[in-house]
C-alpha cells in the first residue's frame, strides 16, 4: 500500500464506532420475582386506599376492551380518517372493537384488545404477529370526543429539523419493547432473540400497589400473623413514609422520565442514575430555556426546579400515591408552606385578581401546554420569561393565558411589574445551549465558565458538556475533565462520556477514578470511554476496578434483547475492545431488529474489514446506501474502502457524497484532497483548507496543506501555515522538516539553521528526531 493510500485507511472507523446511539425513552423490567400478592391482597385491610388507586389514571393506565370503554368510544362522530394512502375507520359496539382499514392491498380488520391512558387520550392496542402488541393508527381524544391520526400527532415542529411522522407499525409504537414497563404491573416480555418472538405476560394491567412499595406477600404474611391489634415494626414491603425525599422522587421518577435504561432491576427506594440514564437540553424534544417541545415525561424539568433543588421537596407533596393532585380544591396550598409571604398578598405578587385563575400559583409556575393531544404542566417551575419567547419560540405562562396578546406585550408588563432582571439568568444558559446546538463556538469561554460556576444547573451543565463533544477546541477539555469531580452523578456521567474522545494520560486517570464512582451510571459511562485502552499497561488495581465496571456496561447493554441499539452499541463496544468477530454479531443483530436503519451496516463494515474481509465490507456498506441513499457515513467509508482497492474514481464519488450531505465533516474533506491532489492540486488546497478550519487542531491537515501548498508554487503561505503549527503544536517532527526543506530549497539556509536550532530545544521532539536535526545542522 503505498503512503497516499495509507493516509486514507488509516481513518477508516472514524465516522461510527465512536458513536453510541441513545434509546431514550426505553423501558424495561426484569422477570417477576417471587413474592408478589396482586393488589387485591390489599384491599382487605386498606380498602379506602385501594378504590382510590382502582379508579385512578394509575390504576387504568391500561384496560383490556370492555363495554364501558367500547360506550366512550361511541362518543365520536363516525366516519373515516385519511393517512397517506390508507382510510381508517373504527368500528365499536359492546362486545368488541376493531379498527378497519381500506388501503392499496385491500380491506383488513384490526382488533381493539387493550387501551393505554385515558386521561387525554385512548392509545389502542392490537395484537400482530409473532406476539407483538401494536398501538393502533387511530387515537381516541377524551376531551375533545374525538378520533384523530396517532402518529401524525407526534410530529415535532421543530425549527431547523423536518420530522416525520411514524409509519404506525414502527417498533417505537409497538408496545412490548416501548410502553409496556409504566402500563401494567410484574411484567416478562419473555423474548426470544432467535425467532424474534414475544410471549409477554403481566401480572396486572395498570400500575399496581406493588410497583410503588414492592412484593408484597411478605407484608401480608406478617400482618395476618400479627396478634390482633399490634402492628409489627417490620412491614415487609417498602413504605414511602420511611423514605427519604429522593428516594420518593427517585421512586416516582422511572415512569416519569425521557431516560435511557442501565439496569433493568430498579426497585422502589433505588436511586435513580444507579439504574437510568436522563435525556436533557440537548435533547431537541425540548426547546433551549428547558420548557417542553415534545413528550419529555417530567423528570428533565423536574430536576429543574428551584423547589426541587432545595432537597426539600417530593412528588408525594403535590401528588396522591394515585396519582391525584392533593390539592384541587385549594392549589394554592400547595406552596403555602414555603411561600407564605407571597400567597398571603396575591394581588402584589401576581398583579392579577386574588379571585381569578391568573392568581394561582400552578398558572403561572406550572402552565400547561400541549403535545400529541396530551396536556402536561411544566413542573420546572420557574417564573414566566416571555423573553425566552421572543428568543427561542418557548412558551410562556403569560401567553398560554393571553393568547390574543404577543410575547413582547407580556415582557413589557414582567419588566414593569419586576424591577429585578429575572429573565436575565434564562435567557443567558438558553442563549449557551442553543448556540451550542448550532456548533456556534464563539461563546464557548461563556459556556465553559458556566459549566464550572457553582451557581450552574445541573441539567443546563450535563447539556453542554453533551453539545460540547462537537467543538474542536481544545480550550474545553480542562474543564470538561474537571466536571468528572462534579456533586451531579448526570454531570460526571456526560463527562465520563466526552472524555473518551481525548484519552490523555490525565483523562485516562480521572477515568480509572470513574469507574469506581459511586453512582453505575458513572462507571458504565467511564468503562465505555476506556473500551478502547489497552488494558496491559494498568495497575492491577485499576485493571479490576475498569473490569467490574465493564460487566455492568455489558450486562446493561445485554438487557434489553429486543432493542437493536442496545446490539448496535455492543458492537461498537467490541469494536473498540479488539474484538471485531463478536462486533459482528452483534451489528448484525441490529440489522436483522432493524434492517430499514443504516448504522449497523456501516460498523458492522469496519468489524469485517478488520478482519480482512473487504467484500464483506463493501456489501455491508451498499445495503446501508439502499437503506438510506444519502448517509454521510456510509459513503464516507465506502470512499476509503475503494481508496485501498485503488479505485480512485469510485472513492473521489463516494467522497463528494460524504461531503455534500454534511459540508462539516472534515475528514471527508481531507481525504478527497488527498485523492485529488493528483492532478487538481488547487482544489486539494483549497480541500485541505476547508478541513483545517473545521479541525483547527488535527495537526495532519495543516501539515498536508503546507505540503499542497508548497507542490502549488505557494511557498510563503506554506512557510506561514507549518510556522503557525509548528508554534501550535510543538514536537511536530514532519512540520519542521518539511518547512526545512523549503527554506532549504530557496537558498534561505540561515533561516533553515534557525529553524533546525529550535526543533533541538524542542522538548516534545524524540532524541531520534534530535538527531536527524542536529544531521542537518552539520551538514550545512
Amino acid at each position: 500500500m503505498n503512503r497516499r493510500l495509507a493516509v486514507l485507511v488509516i481513518l477508516l472507523g472514524l465516522v461510527s464506532a465512536a458513536g453510541v446511539w441513545w434509546a431514550w425513552r426505553s423501558g424495561s423490567r426484569a422477570e417477576i420475582t417471587a413474592g408478589f400478592a396482586g393488589s387485591g391482597s390489599c384491599r382487605e385491610c386498606h380498602e379506602r386506599f385501594y378504590e382510590l388507586w382502582a379508579t385512578s389514571h394509575h390504576g387504568t393506565a391500561m384496560q383490556p376492551f370492555s363495554p364501558s370503554l367500547g360506550r366512550i368510544l361511541r362518543e365520536a362522530p363516525p366516519g373515516e380518517i385519511e393517512v397517506g394512502p390508507f382510510r381508517y375507520r373504527p368500528h365499536i359496539s359492546d362486545s368488541g372493537a376493531s379498527i378497519v382499514a381500506h388501503g392499496p392491498d385491500g380491506e383488513r380488520e384490526y382488533p381493539i384488545a387493550h387501551a393505554l391512558g385515558g386521561k387525554n387520550v385512548y392509545y389502542l392496542l392490537t395484537p400482530l404477529e409473532r406476539g407483538r402488541l401494536q398501538v393502533l393508527p387511530l387515537a381516541f381524544d377524551v376531551r375533545k370526543k374525538a378520533w384523530f391520526d396517532a402518529a401524525g400527532s407526534m410530529i415535532r415542529h421543530f425549527t431547523d429539523i423536518e420530522d416525520r411522522p411514524l409509519d404506525w407499525k414502527d417498533p417505537a409504537l409497538t408496545f412490548n419493547t416501548s410502553c409496556q414497563s409504566c402500563h401494567v404491573s410484574q411484567l416478562s416480555t419473555n423474548y426470544d432473540l432467535a425467532s424474534d418472538t414475544y410471549r409477554t405476560t403481566w401480572a396486572e394491567p395498570g400500575i399496581n400497589c406493588e410497583t410503588c412499595h414492592g412484593p408484597g406477600g411478605e407484608h401480608v404474611r406478617i400482618f395476618k400473623a400479627a396478634p390482633p391489634g399490634q402492628k409489627p415494626r417490620d412491614l415487609g414491603l417498602t413504605s414511602s413514609k420511611r423514605m427519604t425525599v429522593a428516594q420518593q422522587n427517585s421512586t416516582c421518577a422511572p415512569c416519569h422520565a425521557k431516560m435511557m435504561v442501565v439496569t433493568p432491576t430498579f426497585s422502589p427506594g433505588d436511586r435513580f442514575f444507579d439504574h437510568f440514564d436522563l435525556a436533557a437540553l440537548e435533547n431537541a424534544d425540548f426547546y433551549p430555556d428547558g420548557r417542553d417541545l415534545g413528550e419529555n415525561y417530567t423528570y428533565t424539568t423536574w430536576l429543574m426546579s428551584p423547589c426541587v433543588q432545595s432537597g426539600t421537596l417530593d412528588c408525594v407533596h403535590c401528588h396522591t400515591s394515585s396519582g391525584r393532585f392533593r390539592w384541587q380544591e385549594s392549589p394554592n396550598g400547595a406552596c403555602m408552606q414555603c411561600h407564605a409571604d407571597k400567597i398571603r398578598n396575591l394581588p402584589e405578587h401576581t398583579r392579577h385578581k386574588p379571585e381569578g385563575p391568573g392568581s394561582l400559583c400552578i398558572s403561572c409556575h406550572m402552565p400547561m401546554t400541549e403535545f400529541a393531544r396530551m396536556r402536561r404542566s411544566d413542573h420546572s417551575m420557574l417564573p414566566p420569561t416571555p423573553a425566552a419567547t421572543l428568543a427561542f419560540k418557548s412558551p410562556n405562562a403569560c401567553n398560554l393565558c393571553h393568547a390574543d396578546r404577543d410575547a413582547a406585550w407580556a415582557d413589557r408588563h414582567v419588566r414593569k411589574w419586576r424591577p429585578r432582571d429575572y429573565q436575565k439568568a434564562v435567557l443567558h444558559r438558553a442563549g449557551l445551549i442553543a448556540a451550542a446546538r448550532k456548533s456556534d463556538w464563539s461563546r464557548l469561554p461563556e459556556m465553559l465558565e458556566y459549566v464550572t460556576s457553582p451557581a450552574r444547573d445541573e441539567i443546563f451543565a450535563a447539556s453542554l458538556i453533551r453539545l460540547l463533544e462537537l467543538c474542536p477546541d481544545e480550550r474545553k477539555w480542562p474543564v470538561v475533565a474537571d466536571a468528572l469531580k462534579d456533586t451531579s452523578p448526570l454531570v460526571r456521567a456526560a463527562s465520563a462520556v466526552h472524555l473518551g474522545a481525548n484519552l490523555s494520560a490525565e483523562n485516562v486517570e480521572a477515568l480509572l477514578r470513574a469507574v469506581g464512582d459511586d453512582y453505575r451510571l458513572v462507571r458504565v459511562r467511564a468503562a465505555r470511554s476506556l473500551a478502547i485502552y489497552p488494558r496491559e499497561s494498568l495497575s492491577t488495581a485499576d485493571r479490576d476496578r475498569l473490569e467490574r465496571a465493564s460487566q455492568e456496561l455489558v450486562a446493561s447493554l445485554q438487557s434489553r434483547l429486543d432493542d437493536w441499539a442496545s446490539h448496535f452499541n455492543l458492537g461498537s463496544y467490541y469494536l473498540d475492545r479488539g474484538e471485531p468477530q463478536r462486533a459482528v454479531a452483534s451489528f448484525e443483530i441490529a440489522s436483522r431488529l432493524r434492517p430499514d436503519v443504516a448504522m449497523p451496516y456501516v460498523n458492522v463494515s469496519i468489524a469485517h474489514a478488520r478482519l480482512g474481509q473487504n467484500l464483506q465490507a463493501e456489501q455491508a456498506l451498499r445495503k446501508a446506501l439502499e437503506v438510506e441513499p444519502q448517509s454521510t457515513a456510509a459513503n464516507f467509508n465506502l470512499g476509503l474502502l475503494k481508496a485501498e482497492q485503488n479505485d480512485l474514481r469510485g472513492a473521489e464519488r463516494h467522497l463528494r457524497a460524504a461531503l455534500k450531505t454534511d459540508p462539516d465533516m472534515a475528514e471527508a474533506a481531507y481525504n478527497l484532497a488527498v485523492i485529488v491532489a493528483n492532478g487538481r492540486l488547487d482544489e486539494a488546497v483549497a480541500l485541505c483548507r476547508r478541513a483545517v478550519t473545521l479541525r483547527p487542531n488535527e495537526q495532519k491537515y495543516a501539515y498536508t496543506l503546507g505540503f499542497y501548498l508548497y507542490q502549488s508554487g505557494r511557498a510563503d503561505e506554506a512557510r506561514r501555515v507549518l510556522q503557525d503549527l509548528i508554534a501550535r503544536h510543538p514536537g511536530n517532527a514532519d512540520a519542521y522538516a518539511l518547512l526545512g526543506s523549503i527554506l532549504e530549497s530557496r537558498g534561505q539556509v540561515r533561516e533553515a539553521r534557525t529553524l533546525y536550532r529550535q526543533a533541538l530545544a524542542d522538548r516534545f521532539l524524540s532524541d531520534r528526531d534530535k538527531t536527524t536535526f542536529e544531521m542537518k545542522l552539520t551538514r550545512q
